[in-house]
């Protein structure tokens, strides 16, 4: 997260209102118009219930406030505008406050189907409808608390749980399948791959194996964890959680399922 960005992020006035042009308006309507389609029939119920309740515009980027006066009446969490990128300690501290950092720009159209860094669509359309749900709100608050009193070695651990859950989380049940990981629900790409495809693998949740497993951002995920249900972040929750990162510590990291990057010397 310290890592430079190309994107300036808008600054909020006073009454925390961001003035958007006519173009980045209209790059989340082209965003949000084809995302809704590829969602149909994929999306978990739970996703579908909080993004109705958000009733997020389409012609326009939504106002943080708008979106904050709904989660605050569903969760008790509410938005916080970040710049671009933030470090790791400040995004921990936001989660432990029930606060989720959602990043003040939005992508290029050169970018529209992949950015490295979460953009407002991302933030606000990935992963606040899941904020709805008290099992996956509870889940990110503990998670900050955790990672905020985490060493630098344990936060890397603890960065797999994230990506995993929140960012690329599946529900399996029988044959019954859902996605409910906003780096999933924001990408059509990602959405149709996830719930489509029979490259990756899906698991059932492993805490300790969720640990031990290496990711990149960079390209279609090669292995999914599946929970049963949303609700079984309530149970993940009541592990010891810090107890299996120093497990997985001393077993050691999977070998990738993925190519390493190539070093930019060659």
């Amino acid at each position: 997260m310290a890592k430079s960005s190309k994107y300036v992020a808008h600054q909020p006035d006073k009454e925390g209102f961001v003035c958007w042009s006519d173009d980045e308006n209209a790059i989340w309507q082209t965003l949000i118009e084809r995302q809704l389609p590829a969602l149909q029939g994929k999306a978990c119920d739970n996703y579908i219930e909080g993004l109705a309740h958000l009733d997020l515009p389409r012609e326009r980027i939504p106002q943080l406030a708008e979106v904050d006066k709904v989660l605050l009446q569903s969760t008790g969490w509410q938005t916080a505008a970040v710049p671009a990128l933030i470090d790791f300690s400040e995004f921990f501290r936001l989660l432990a406050n029930r606060q989720f950092p959602v990043a003040t720009f939005i992508r290029s159209r050169e970018e529209l189907d992949y950015l490295q860094e979460p953009d407002i669509f991302h933030e606000i359309f990935g992963h606040c409808p899941m904020l709805t749900h008290q099992a996956f709100a509870d889940f990110t608050q503990l998670y900050g608390e955790l990672g905020l009193n985490a060493s630098k070695e344990d936060r890397v651990y603890l960065a797999r749980l994230y990506w995993f859950t929140v960012e690329f989380g599946l529900l399996q049940k029988g044959s019954e399948r859902g996605i409910y990981g906003g780096g999933i629900l924001s990408s059509p790409g990602e959405t149709d791959y996830a719930f489509n495809s029979d490259i990756p693998e899906r698991q059932p949740f492993d805490l300790v194996s969720v640990l031990r497993t290496p990711y990149r951002i960079d390209i279609m995920q090669p292995i999914y964890y599946c929970l049963d249900s949303v609700d079984q972040l309530f149970d993940i929750a009541k592990l010891d959680i810090m107890g299996a990162v120093q497990e997985a510590k001393k077993l050691g990291l999977f070998p990738p399922k993925f190519e390493q990057k190539k070093a930019a010397n060659g």
